[in-house]
């Protein structure tokens, strides 16, 4: 199989190749993406909701056909839905059927790979190749500082430990993308370990070429009118700024509703499909909705 370094020899390849899957990437972007995989070092992957970050990530696991492990981050995670855990109902079952046989059974017997349920951080350190599974740690900053510090062995050594087997190194390191949408500020640790960029909202000439890409069926018209609105929309005091992917779901209902071009009516047909908060939808209403779609 090719390897890494022949299907992405330079920038321009990364770039072409992430627009045959459907994701078109600035300049900025295609290089943090290509040294995350080139040299490789982790990549965090900052800006606001909505902006391409996850995406990107799948996009790249897209065209290097390797697979893409998720790993949702929440509050409170822990090793046990990030790294592993033991599959106490077999351990239990091993313990019965030796005293049924009259086996002796010991803690190295009860902890050893046959037990072990692989969670997603183990899953991207075992991936057997032969090019590396992209690991996708999602929204990083909804977990606590300690699991920032649990991720720093991953991150630094591409390897995890597991006190009662030891330390598991992977044979063919993920591409590891982090992604945060800045609720918090991440330890300075950790971004030491990674790369950065930063994605902004894009202007509209990228918007509308990202749009009608991933809503190819979509009227010419509807497109331009839906990414100049959603821009229009930004430039209000909204609780939550729609971005590139509030502008596709626009696109897709107002499509499946046979709207071709928006006015008014449409707006206020299509709005819930970009705003998502009461007090959003009174402040387009109240800056009028024949403003919003640009008449």
């Amino acid at each position: 199989m090719t390897s890494e370094a022949e299907l992405l020899p330079d920038i321009g390849a990364l770039t072409a190749r992430l627009t045959e899957v459907g994701y078109l990437a600035d300049p900025g972007l295609a290089t943090a993406l290509f040294c995350a995989v080139r040299l490789p070092q982790p990549l965090l992957l900052e800006g606001e909701a909505g902006v391409g970050k996850t995406q990107a990530a799948k996009a790249l696991a897209e065209l290097l056909d390797t697979p893409l492990i998720r790993l949702q981050c929440f509050e409170g995670i822990d090793a046990a839905e990030a790294l592993y855990e033991w599959n106490y109902p077999r351990q239990i079952l091993g313990i019965r059927m030796a005293e049924a046989t009259g086996d002796a059974t010991d803690e190295s017997s009860l902890f050893h790979r046959d037990y072990l349920i692989e969670r997603p951080l183990l899953a991207a350190i075992e991936h057997p190749g032969p090019r590396p599974a992209v690991l996708l740690i999602d929204e990083v900053d909804r977990a606590d500082e300690e699991f920032e510090a649990f991720l720093f062995e991953l991150l630094a050594e591409s390897s995890v430990t597991i006190p009662e087997i030891g330390t598991l190194r992977a044979t063919h390191p993920p591409v590891v993308i982090l992604t945060s949408n800045r609720t918090r500020d991440l330890h300075d640790a950790l971004k030491r370990r990674c790369l950065y960029h930063w994605i902004d909202y894009p202007d509209l000439e990228h918007a509308t070429q990202i749009v009608r890409m991933r809503v190819p069926e979509a009227a010419p018209r509807l497109v331009t009118d839906v990414a100049s609105a959603v821009q229009r929309l930004r430039s209000l005091d909204v609780q939550k700024p729609p971005g590139v992917a509030e502008a596709i779901d626009w696109v897709h209902a107002a499509t499946l509703l046979g709207i071709g071009e928006l006015d008014s009516d449409a707006v206020r047909r299509t709005l819930g499909s970009v705003l998502k908060y009461r007090e959003d939808h009174d402040l387009a209403v109240s800056a009028g909705l024949s403003w919003v779609a640009g008449d």
